[in-house]
């Protein structure tokens, strides 16, 4: 029994290329940056097709199938792109086993992202991986992955990101602090001023729906209640408002064509309409993690009287403090909802909200079917008794899936022989290793290039501070990669925390909020009444299954 649980850990993942037809992945990435550009097509979506299209027919007997991945407005250093994660999910899944771009930039301007997927998992996993621009094919010319022209191409990718990250930071922060309005879009209730875009004027038909918002909140009508009224009183949503004016509007609005209960909230809770600006009150993490996270009060950039109020302090104080009481428990009003804040719906990606039917029975369904329109999605319905059971059994696997774990480890650890060292990484190590001193004979050789007159002393001076940034961004790259190594060195422990946090739950037969903020993300819940359980510590229990991994998979025998 214990063999057959382990036979899918036992799997080698060596490169294998006996396939002379492959099925083809095109992926096409347009930026944020390429949509503001507007008049430069270069890196669009029909020339990246065409461009893909065209290798496609050129090279057609050697594909048995295509299939296309476009991301439309992402940036390249966000690996959550979702055409993005749905071709590696068909990497893994053998759908397809090559992967085709314009160029490197399109697939990721982040090294360590482009490095890890092109040069470990693709080739480790035999999947061909092309670059048009740069000439890379890992199948037919698999010194291209590992030479200069892809880490230094990643590298320079990287630090522009970084760079103008920075710079934009530095320009933003000096106009928040002067009063300059720096928002792409003005806020609903503004517009931007005609000879001034960093200065807001009022939009009279639409500061009185703001202020019938606050006046109805402050009669005590719910968020919910007001945007149902203003759905059946035919009033436009921001976004359809906009676009009904000619007015400029985020691409995101159009999610948006009615109102909702989370658009009042966040038109009562915005101190703009107090005629004061609040800006910096959220943030991106970095230029390579795009979450957005909430900046403290504290640190806001608050600048008082930069344009005409729509809303008196008074009346809005007293907004904030209703809203602080606006909060969502269980009728008793002391408990919160056990799956509250975990369900979303898999189609439209909105909350799963719980309501109770007759004869007292609770069900759960999609918000945007129930709130705001019921051709905008399906109900997504699951009784809460299903749903208990079917995510008590989810838990229970993955609790089970801990127990296995630890067990093996245990018998890992106790071994005459344990074994710690991962080809995978070894590989990578060797290669930026490799790559590193071949930038370092390159920078030695500049300074006898520009002294036999080959290259200017601009030239020289360029590719030496160009040559330095790469060895920087190598260096650090090494320093987490021998960071890992050293890791994995020091074994896996059965009392691993990712593993203590699942197997201290072991017989558990009933579900908790406790439990469930300790355990899991979030959960789906789909069309036909399933569900799906996204769990924390997922990295950590990949890297608990490669430990395991190659301290029981069987050298290979050579024939």
């Amino acid at each position: 029994m214990a063999r057959a649980k382990n036979r899918g850990l036992q799997q080698s993942f060596s490169p294998s290329y006996t396939v002379r037809r492959w099925r083809l992945g095109e992926y096409i990435r347009l930026s944020k940056e390429d949509l503001k550009k507007g008049k430069d097509d270069s890196n669009s979506v029909i020339n990246q097709r065409d461009l893909l299209n065209d290798f496609y027919q050129k090279h057609i007997g050697e594909f048995e199938s295509v299939s296309e991945y476009v991301d439309d407005g992402h940036t390249g250093t966000d690996a959550n792109r979702e055409n993005f994660q749905r071709l590696l999910s068909d990497v893994m899944s053998g759908k397809i086993n090559c992967v085709v771009v314009k160029d490197l930039s399109r697939f990721a301007r982040n090294y360590s992202d482009a490095g890890s997927l092109i040069d470990n998992l693709f080739v480790q996993m035999g999947v061909r991986f092309i670059s048009l621009a740069e000439n890379v094919d890992s199948y037919l010319n698999p010194d291209s992955v590992s030479s200069i022209i892809v880490p230094i191409t990643n590298v320079m990718n990287d630090q522009y990101c970084y760079q103008t990250s920075k710079k934009i930071r530095q320009v933003f922060d000096y106009k928040r602090r002067n009063g300059q309005y720096i928002g792409a879009f003005a806020p609903y209730g503004y517009v931007k001023h005609p000879k001034d875009k960093h200065r807001l004027i009022i939009d009279p038909d639409a500061a009185e729906i703001v202020k019938l918002i606050f006046s109805l909140f402050l009669k005590g009508t719910s968020k919910r209640a007001i945007a149902l009224y203003l759905n059946e009183h035919g009033v436009p949503s921001p976004s359809a408002y906009k676009l009904q004016k000619g007015i400029p509007v985020s691409t995101r609005g159009y999610d948006d064509p009615m109102w909702g209960a989370r658009m009042i909230h966040s038109i009562l809770a915005n101190p703009t309409y107090t005629g004061d600006l609040a800006q910096g009150r959220s943030r991106v993490k970095s230029y390579k993690v795009h979450e957005v996270e909430s900046v403290p009060r504290e640190e806001w950039v608050e600048v008082a009287g930069t344009h005409e109020a729509i809303i008196d302090y008074e009346t809005f104080d007293k907004v904030q403090a209703l809203l602080q009481r606006d909060t969502r428990t269980s009728p008793k009003g002391r408990e919160v909802h056990l799956f509250s804040g975990f369900l979303k719906c898999a189609d439209c990606g909105r909350a799963i909200t719980r309501s109770v039917g007759n004869n007292n029975n609770v069900y759960y369904a999609c918000s945007t079917y129930k709130n705001r329109s019921r051709t905008a999605c399906t109900m997504h319905s699951i009784k809460h008794n299903r749903l208990e059971a079917a995510v008590l059994f989810a838990v229970q696997q993955q609790i089970h899936l801990a127990v296995s774990y630890s067990e093996m480890i245990a018998r890992i650890n106790t071994a005459p022989v344990k074994k710690s060292q991962s080809i995978r990484l070894e590989e990578l190590i060797a290669a930026k290793e490799r790559e590193l001193a071949k930038i370092s004979r390159y920078k030695q050789s500049l300074y006898q290039d520009w002294k036999d007159g080959e290259i200017t002393q601009q030239d020289y001076r360029d590719m030496k501070a160009d040559y330095e940034r790469q060895t920087i961004a190598l260096t650090d790259v090494l320093a987490r990669l021998n960071a890992e190594r050293a890791e994995l060195a020091n074994g896996v422990k059965s009392e691993h925390p990712a593993l203590v946090a699942f197997t201290k739950h072991q017989n558990i037969d009933q579900l908790s909020r406790e439990l469930l903020v300790e355990l899991i993300d979030h959960i789906k819940v789909y069309e036909n009444g399933n569900i799906s359980v996204r769990f924390k510590f997922a990295d950590e229990f990949r890297r608990i299954a490669e430990y395991i991994e190659i301290n029981t998979t069987k050298p290979a025998v050579a024939g």
